[in-house]
């Protein structure tokens, strides 16, 4: 008997580890304090970023029309304070300060606006400059709405990790940008036309404690109307240094008039990182692919992937990735492209057939398409093919600046957009 009670009792003691254990997988606070070590050595940003932990030093401040500075105790001071300066015009060619830390450290954590006229003009015409510790040249310089993954100029509804815009109305970020020496935000309107009603806010903390560690946010914006036969499209041009690539926004208009209905996005995405040459070290298996979904593309806006527009009438699209779950980091250099790759089908083939145009197969030895035999007689075919491709891509890099190509002329961001 005293032997059975024995093994009862240590029965009962497995047994209320493995409860505590499963507890701690159920419910993370059952088992005791979290691991708030920081995510980034050297950052003020933790594994969980706990809501309710009060993190020493760090102040939080917000930017605005009358407070671009975001001074202690300086806002919302017109009329008596009773809503006197809530927003501004933008002449052509004018530029504004959106947010100005001298020095200092701090990490911007929201980006709020809204504008009066969000035409396809605007939204490609109004740019953002931002400049980290006292740099000269601005480590992103995109336009407004395709900034705010709001591709092609159109201003839709949608939600994803970084972006959202609730009613097709508003632009909000919630990318987290450090700086270490203080911060410049800046928007121009690069439009012959004014901009009557521009609001906004941005909201950033000081006294954020970034190490060594801590990477500079940049953006870059492509535009290639057309693309060119047979060369890859670049989200990103080789940089240099190291980083992480954040993800990508992309707008697709693709050349009915030549291809009609046929499907533009069997390209593979292509990442050549730390000294890639030919051939990447990462590569997709389609353009749809990319982002999560597969046999063509309709519209959706997951957390991390979607298409929040997708005309299939007119074959425009608008879509994203980022890579958050699955990071894609590099120590030496990186570069980022997508093929023009598409597939004929027996609803397109017959109209490719007619028109006459001259089509080439997809592979290495610049084939032309013959309909009467090889891979032309099939109902399915891959070929190469030219489109309208923008996009704007996000990635952190180890210094203020980047070597990137300035801006595209306004001509070239809005040129056959509308």
């Amino acid at each position: 008997m005293k032997r059975g009670l024995i093994m009862r009792r240590a029965i009962w003691r497995c047994l209320g580890v493995i409860a505590w254990a499963v507890s701690g997988v159920l419910c993370p606070s059952c088992a005791g304090p979290a691991d708030v070590s920081p995510a980034v050595p050297g950052s003020a940003f933790t594994a969980s970023d706990e809501v309710y932990r009060m993190p020493p030093g760090i102040e939080t401040r917000w930017a605005s029309v009358e407070n671009p500075q975001a001074a202690k105790g300086q806002g919302g001071q017109a009329k008596g304070g009773r809503k006197g300066n809530p927003h501004f015009p933008i002449a052509p060619g004018e530029t504004r300060i959106l947010a100005e830390e001298k020095s200092g450290t701090g990490t911007i954590r929201r980006m709020w606006a809204t504008t009066s006229d969000r035409t396809p003009l605007m939204l490609r015409g109004i740019r953002l400059d931002f400049y980290w510790d006292g740099a000269d040249k601005p480590a992103a310089s995109v336009p407004l709405g395709d900034f705010f993954c709001m591709g092609l100029g159109r201003a839709y509804a949608f939600e994803n990790e970084y972006f959202s815009s609730p009613e097709g109305r508003s632009f909000n970020c919630n990318i987290p940008m450090p700086f270490k020496k203080g911060m410049r935000i800046t928007v121009t309107n690069t439009t012959k036309v004014p901009l009557s009603l521009f609001f906004y806010d941005i909201d950033y903390t000081v006294g954020d404690p970034h190490g060594p560690d801590t990477l500079y946010f940049h953006a870059y914006f492509n535009r290639e109307n057309p693309t060119t036969l047979r060369k890859d499209y670049e989200f990103l041009p080789k940089i240099s240094g190291r980083g992480r690539f954040l993800g990508v926004n992309v707008g697709v208009k693709a050349d009915t008039g030549k291809y009609f209905n046929a499907w533009w996005g069997e390209g593979e995405a292509k990442f050549y990182i730390d000294g890639d040459t030919e051939f990447p070290t990462l590569c997709g298996t389609g353009t749809e692919d990319y982002i999560g979904t597969g046999w063509f593309l309709g519209q959706y806006a997951h957390r991390f992937q979607g298409c929040p527009y997708a005309d299939k009438d007119r074959f425009q699209f608008c879509f994203y990735r980022f890579h958050v779950k699955d990071p894609v980091y590099f120590r030496k250099d990186l570069r980022v492209t997508m093929q023009q790759i598409g597939c004929w089908t027996p609803d397109s083939k017959p109209k490719m057939v007619a028109s006459g145009n001259k089509y080439m197969l997809a592979g290495a030895e610049q084939t032309p398409v013959d309909w009467t035999q090889g891979d032309g007689k099939n109902d399915y075919g891959l070929f190469e093919r030219e489109d309208d491709w923008s996009s704007c891509c996000y990635f952190y890099l180890d210094r203020s600046e980047n070597d990137l190509p300035p801006l595209k002329t306004l001509d070239e961001r809005v040129k056959g957009l509308y």
